[in-house]
C-alpha cells in the first residue's frame, strides 16, 4: 500500500527541505566572506609577559576596551616581547623602559641586534618597583647580602632579568657571584623560595602583585630595600630609572614601606603598525582613564602628563600621536620623526641622535 502524507506532513517536509538549502548557502557564504574578513581584520595581538604579573592583566583589560579581535599573549617578558614586535610577530607588547630604552638604541641586551629603529612608543603605564623578597631565615636584609646566595634572577627575555643584569654591573657583581643564580619564571619563583630551593626573588613588577603576596602569605617572605651608592649611581646616570617606594602594608599590617629604585612599564608598537589600530588603543584608555586605572590598583598614579613622556625612548607612534593632538595635549605642528635614526631621548615626540646613548 502506498503510503499517503497528509497535507500538514506534506507542509512540514517542504519546510524541512527548502530550510536545509537555506542552511547550505549560508555555510557557503559564511565559508566565502569569512577568509576574506580575517585577511581584512587581523585580530591585535598584545605580547604581555607570565600571567601572575600586572603586564598580563593589563593586556587582558586592553582588549575587553576594544570594539576588536584581541589577544593578551603570555610571554618570556619585555626583552622577548621587543624581539618580537620587531621580527612582526605581535601588533602590540609591553615592555619595561630601561629595556625599551635598550631595544632602541641597541645597548645592553640588544647590542648584537643593534638599534630597532622601527621602534615606537604608544603610552606609559604604571610604574614598576625592583622588589626584593626574601625568606626570613636567610638573614638577607639588603642587596648587599645576596652574595653567595641562591637568587632567583628570573628567565632569559625578563624584564626583570633585565634591571637585575643592569644593577649586577652597577654593583660590580655577576651571576657568579650568586650560590647559583636560578632562572625561573615569574609564576614559578614563588613556591621556589617557600620551598627553601632559593634564598631570595626579584621582580619588576607593579604593586600588589600575586606572585610577591604568595610568597609573603604561604612562607613568611619578606621584602627588604634595594639601596646603596651603586643604585644611587645608576639612578642619577639613568634616565629612564628613579627611586620607587612599595607602600606599607600592601602584604600585610605588619609590612613597611620599602626603598628601592624602578622603571615604568610601557606600551609599545612598530613603526608598521596601522595608525587606526594604535589610536583605537589610546583612545579606549584614555575617553575614561578613571575607569582604567579602577580595573587595577598599580594604576592609581596614572595622569595623561605623565603617560605620553615618562620612560618613553622610542618617537611616539603615528597613531598615538593622531589622538594626543586631538585631545590638545601635543602641538598640532609637532614634526613627524626620522624613522632611519634610533631615538634615545626622553622626549617620544623626537627621534634623538644615537650618540647620546647609555649602556643600560
Amino acid at each position: 500500500m502506498e503510503f499517503q502524507w497528509s497535507a500538514p506532513q506534506r507542509a512540514i517536509a517542504s519546510f524541512r527541505a527548502s530550510l536545509g538549502r537555506h542552511l547550505l548557502w549560508l555555510a557557503a557564504l559564511a565559508w566565502s566572506i569569512t577568509p576574506l574578513q580575517a585577511a581584512d581584520a587581523p585580530p591585535i595581538v598584545i605580547a604581555t609577559a607570565s600571567p601572575a604579573g600586572v603586564y598580563h592583566a593589563t593586556g587582558r583589560t586592553l582588549c575587553r576596551l576594544l570594539d576588536a579581535p584581541c589577544v593578551a599573549q603570555p610571554s618570556g617578558g619585555s626583552a622577548a616581547n621587543l624581539a618580537a614586535l620587531r621580527a612582526g610577530e605581535v601588533t602590540i607588547a609591553l615592555a619595561q623602559s630601561d629595556l625599551q630604552f635598550q631595544a632602541v638604541t641597541g645597548t645592553g641586551g640588544f647590542a648584537e641586534a643593534g638599534p630597532d629603529a622601527s621602534l615606537r612608543s604608544v603610552m606609559s603605564l604604571h610604574g614598576e618597583p625592583f622588589t626584593l623578597v626574601v625568606r626570613r631565615d636567610s638573614g638577607i636584609d639588603g642587596f648587599a647580602d645576596l652574595k653567595g646566595h641562591a637568587v632567583n634572577v628570573g628567565n632569559p627575555g625578563s624584564g626583570q632579568r633585565g634591571t637585575m643584569m643592569t644593577l649586577l654591573e652597577a654593583w660590580g657583581w655577576t651571576l657568579d657571584d650568586f650560590r647559583p643564580a636560578d632562572e625561573l619564571p615569574a609564576d614559578q619563583q614563588s613556591l621556589e623560595l617557600c620551598h627553601g630551593n632559593i634564598d631570595a626573588m626579584v621582580y619588576t613588577v607593579g604593586h600588589p602583585n600575586p606572585s610577591v603576596e604568595q610568597a609573603v602569605r604561604l612562607c613568611n617572605a619578606r621584602l627588604v630595600d634595594v639601596t646603596g651608592p651603586a643604585v644611587d649611581r645608576l639612578v642619577a646616570e639613568t634616565p629612564y630609572l628613579a627611586r620607587a617606594t612599595i607602600p606599607a602594608g600592601l602584604y600585610g599590617d605588619d609590612q613597611p614601606a620599602v626603598t628601592t629604585f624602578g622603571v615604568r612599564a610601557t606600551l609599545v608598537a612598530s613603526a608598521d603598525t596601522d595608525p587606526q589600530a594604535v589610536h583605537d588603543i589610546v583612545a579606549a584608555v584614555f575617553n575614561d582613564l578613571e575607569a582604567f586605572k579602577a580595573t587595577h590598583p598599580a594604576y592609581a598614579d596614572l595622569t595623561p602628563e605623565r603617560m605620553i613622556h615618562d620612560g618613553l625612548s622610542a618617537p611616539l607612534h603615528e597613531g598615538a600621536k593622531r589622538y594626543y593632538r586631538e585631545r590638545g595635549w601635543l602641538p598640532a605642528e609637532t614634526p613627524s620623526p626620522d624613522a632611519s635614526e634610533p631615538a634615545t631621548s626622553t622626549d617620544p615626540t623626537q627621534a634623538p641622535a644615537a650618540d647620546t646613548a647609555t649602556s643600560g
